[in-house]
């Protein structure tokens, strides 16, 4: 009876992996590898996202046949891409059998591409309830590969990666609302604007893209730093209005009731997931990191764990940078904005003692880049 009830399970589901818990750069890697099996000539995945606030493409993740890929932390105007454009305009995929037809293209992106080898492209736009959401590429070294009878083989694949992708952001988007709403339904009034939120995140995102290449932060790695960061304070919910919005100095009982937020911010965060069932999302661990460790400093004399050095999770130290930056630049009610130049000398000061060289570095040396961002997201009363 035994091996008769066996026999009735003799099928292995090879895409069963895709349920586990695992980042979507490992999911999409696994699946390279089943695609090879069937398409040797497939030589890289690669998806980009699009960043409407900004009219942006940037470089999300990928799996390529040598581990390399020739765009990482890349980022580029959807406008300085015609090309691309044209697909997202036509709700169409875009299929290119020789690369070399772009081969007097200038921009970065096609330069790169050109460089590392590839001599084919199919191209499929992404998009989620009629709503574009970035692309997905597949290359191969090889000229002329992509048949009909392949590309219907190979739409099936990319749909089911978009859904995968898509999967992803929207569990992402549903946490980054459910904690919005956490801090919205309680008496938490901070001066926080949604500029100061925007500018911030994109602070973080321009020193994780400078120290990529030192700390080894993948793709995904920035968006999810870039998303997380500005929900650092999430804990300050916890916190009694008496103290939170105290006018003066607050006293030393006070502030170690203040000193609570860090952790009263994880804790939050791990309901928020358990609650939502959302503890599968990728890098989810970025959010616990920053929410609990943004105040911890260099030299150790932070809150709430005495954490030195790389003791503090690099995106924790990102996030600290970005947010101590806002906040000397932005206007309170209790002072005037400092001028960009006036907070880089105060982060140079703070760097190696309080906040660290590495993200304080990266936010100096891109002058022009901060400006941008200022100008792109300034608040409504400016």
């Amino acid at each position: 009876m035994t091996s008769e009830k066996e026999d009735l399970f003799p099928h292995q589901d090879v895409l069963a992996q895709l349920h586990e818990n695992r980042p979507l750069s490992d999911k999409l890697s696994f699946l390279h590898q089943l695609i090879r099996e069937d398409f040797p000539f497939i030589d890289r995945l690669a998806i980009a996202l699009f960043d409407e606030k900004t009219n942006t493409l940037k470089t999300y993740t990928h799996s390529a046949t040598d581990g390399d890929s020739p765009l990482t932390a890349y980022e580029t105007s959807l406008d300085a891409a015609p090309s691309l454009k044209e697909i997202m305009q036509r709700r169409r995929p875009r299929l290119v059998q020789d690369l070399t037809i772009f081969n007097k293209g200038t921009h970065q992106h096609t330069q790169k591409i050109a460089a590392k080898g590839y001599r084919a492209s199919y191209t499929m736009p992404l998009y989620q309830s009629g709503t574009f959401m970035g692309f997905l590429f597949f290359n191969s070294y090889e000229t002329h590969p992509f048949v009909s009878s392949i590309l219907r083989q190979i739409d099936i694949y990319g749909h089911l990666i978009a859904l995968m992708v898509i999967s992803e952001l929207t569990a992402i988007r549903t946490l980054l609302s459910a904690v919005r709403a956490a801090r919205s339904m309680t008496h938490y009034r901070d001066v926080e604007t949604g500029s100061h939120i925007d500018r911030t995140a994109h602070y973080a995102r321009l020193i994780a893209r400078e120290l990529a290449p030192r700390y080894r932060l993948k793709d995904e790695q920035i968006e999810h730093i870039f998303l997380f960061s500005p929900l650092h304070d999430i804990g300050k919910i916890g916190i009694p209005d008496s103290i939170l919005r105290k006018p003066g100095k607050l006293d030393e009982h006070e502030f170690e009731i203040m000193k609570t937020h860090p952790e009263k911010g994880r804790e939050i965060i791990d309901a928020i997931l358990e609650d939502f069932n959302l503890g599968t999302i990728g890098h989810v661990n970025i959010l616990r990191n920053i929410a609990e460790y943004h105040h911890e400093a260099i030299d150790g004399s932070g809150y709430p764990k005495m954490l030195k050095g790389e003791e503090i999770p690099i995106e924790a130290r990102i996030s600290a940078v970005a947010d101590v930056f806002d906040a000397l630049t932005s206007s309170r009610t209790y002072k005037a904005p400092w001028s960009n130049e006036e907070a880089f000398a105060m982060l140079q000061r703070l760097a190696d003692s309080k906040l660290d060289k590495d993200c304080v570095d990266a936010m100096v040396n891109n002058h022009d880049k901060i400006l941008q961002i200022q100008q792109r997201f300034q608040d409504k009363d400016q």
